[in-house]
């Protein structure tokens, strides 16, 4: 690429949608990932600044003996108390953008044209200013909580706090260039994921050769 930056995609979407699906479909496309999640567990890794900054906001009891961070006891503070959960973005958000930032231009530097920032809170850190195009997952809630239960062992009340600390459906239809809606099976899923990894490739080349 000679020092060109990669082609960002975002994707983001409804907790319980099926992001991880959709993003395995675009590794198997050529896409290199970048997943937040991990960055967002590299910024509160022992002994990082970021880790420091939460224990002086949310007290000392959300680190763990060993001096790691106790994720649940911060989700069980910030997931009941939309003020405290903004007061977490607000601190951990610039970490993961710089570090998101980063990431992209090392693989920008390796020659990838092609990049998915696999991003649950794209929007609510302003990792959209990064993306050249945006996905979003959706589906319908009693699909999602369903889905949810199941995969994190939580309560179905502890699904539905998570859930009113994210956007509503109508706002990722209307801030996405793509929106895969997934109420059905993981191959139908698939094979949507597939057909907009196409279209969007298509829409990269010729861009770049127009």
């Amino acid at each position: 690429m000679n020092g060109t930056r990669a082609r960002v995609t975002g994707l983001t979407g409804q907790s319980g949608a099926g992001k991880t699906t959709v993003s395995r479909v675009f590794a198997q496309n050529g896409f290199a990932v970048i997943d937040a999640d991990i960055i967002s567990r590299e910024v509160t890794e022992k002994g990082q600044p970021c880790l420091k900054e939460l224990a002086e906001a949310f007290g000392g009891d959300i680190i763990n003996p060993d001096g790691t961070l106790n994720r649940k006891r911060l989700g069980g503070i910030v997931f009941s108390d939309r003020e405290k959960l903004r007061q977490l973005n607000g601190i951990i958000y610039p970490y993961i953008i710089y570090l998101i930032i980063s990431r992209i231009d090392e693989l920008s530097e390796k020659g990838e044209e092609l990049i998915l920032l696999d991003a649950p809170t794209l929007f609510e850190a302003n990792a959209d200013d990064l993306c050249d195009l945006i996905i979003s997952v959706t589906a319908d809630e009693d699909i999602r909580l369903r889905r949810i239960i199941a995969r994190d062992n939580i309560t179905p009340e502890a699904a539905k706090r998570r859930f009113e600390s994210q956007y509503s459906e109508h706002f990722f239809v209307n801030h996405s260039d793509f929106v895969i809606k997934n109420n059905k099976t993981p191959d139908v899923l698939a094979a949507k994921a597939e057909e907009v990894a196409g279209k969007i490739k298509e829409y990269y080349n010729a861009k770049a050769n127009g």
